[in-house]
């Protein structure tokens, strides 16, 4: 039994260090599911330092909160290739975190996210006494100016991370890190370290980041061509079927919908969403047998699914089915008794319940 079997990893952002397509094949050896994104089937999520160079440092700090909130496990790129066995744990390390954080003086914050996104030897506890310089650096810099993602994009442009140790590091600016050399101060600057992607890899994240970049804007048909080209460099992907689903339905394009909703499920029979998506535009389109049927699949695969609960409920009782909606509306209570939702159910239960009342007292 490997550590990735049974595990769903997500990713947040490109790999840098290795490439994807072998990445996937990897999990898949051990029993294990990657994909692009994040569904409710996901435990992990591997954040890739590409995402440095792309996005702004509060949406990734607001992207790691959420993450860490809904209680998936967090990886950085290092620590995924060292869960699947294709990289070596460091030697030398025997400090905990808290040790780590109290002889260095870094921030909390600063200190996960840097450790998130490999800016030490080691990506979780034990640490190395490497690591302790590296952490007093990096707290240095952050206390003249530095943010912790210039920092970690700089030294990824530097080379190993450890070799930073016997530097001399300096804050130019907020953005800039330089170290001193004999000759003088030098940014650190160069290529992503073990940047090994295919160019087809690197072609193929960049559309997919464009295409949720649209989808976020409601750029809805420009956001179902770009996830089409996607599609045609990795026919496989079911959440970009699923996406683009999204989108076509977002722009009025039903029937194309549909038939993207259905290609996600052909490709993963357990993407609980697209079953859920699709039901829904099922009841867009007044196909309530077709809907339900969706429904109940998507509860079959997770019967937490409170909003499926919910919609099921509300299909029944529509479709003058009382005794099925009052059973699913007591079951989402179950999951949810505080929200609006939850208060929608409550009166539904008590119509049904003063309906049969008042037709045994007639």
């Amino acid at each position: 039994m490997t550590l990735a079997a049974g595990r769903t990893f997500g990713t947040v952002g490109a790999l840098a260090a290795f490439p994807r397509r072998l990445a996937v094949r990897e999990v898949e050896r051990q029993h294990g599911h990657l994909m692009r994104g994040v569904t409710r089937r996901t435990t992990d999520i591997v954040f890739g330092r590409t995402l440095l160079a792309k996005t702004g440092e509060s949406t990734i700090e607001t992207r790691v909160f959420a993450e860490r909130k809904a209680g998936r496990q967090l990886h950085s790129e290092n620590g995924f290739l060292r869960l699947l066995g294709l990289i070596k744990t460091p030697d030398a390390s025997a400090m905990t975190r808290q040790s780590l954080l109290d002889q260095s003086r870094l921030a909390v914050d600063a200190f996960d996210l840097l450790s998130l996104f490999d800016a030490f030897e080691h990506d979780a506890e034990p640490y190395s006494f490497r690591d302790l310089i590296l952490a007093k650096k990096y707290a240095g810099l952050v206390a003249n100016g530095a943010t912790w993602s210039a920092i970690a994009r700089s030294v990824h442009r530097y080379g190993p991370v450890a070799s930073l140790t016997a530097k001399s590091l300096h804050v130019g600016g907020s953005d800039a890190i330089y170290a001193r050399l004999d000759h003088g101060l030098s940014e650190l600057d160069g290529q992503m370290l073990f940047d090994l992607g295919a160019t087809g890899d690197a072609e193929l994240e960049e559309r997919f980041a464009e295409a949720e970049a649209a989808e976020e804007e409601g750029r809805h048909d420009d956001a179902a061509a770009l996830y089409q080209r996607c599609l045609a460099m990795d026919p496989g992907d079911a959440v970009t079927a699923f996406n683009r689903a999204n989108c076509l339905r977002a722009a009025g394009r039903q029937v194309e919908a549909a038939h993207d909703y259905a290609r996600a499920i052909k490709l993963d029979p357990g993407f609980v969403e697209a079953w859920f998506n699709l039901a829904g535009l099922m009841t867009d389109r007044g196909r309530t047998d077709s809907a339900r049927r969706h429904l109940q699949k998507a509860i079959a695969l997770d019967p937490n699914y409170a909003d499926a609960i919910f919609n099921l409920a509300k299909l029944e009782f529509d479709a003058g089915d009382l005794v099925s909606a009052r059973r699913w509306w007591v079951r989402y209570l179950e999951l949810d008794a505080i929200s609006e939702w939850a208060r929608t159910a409550v009166r539904g239960i008590q119509f049904v319940d003063l309906h049969f009342a008042q037709k045994t007292a007639s």
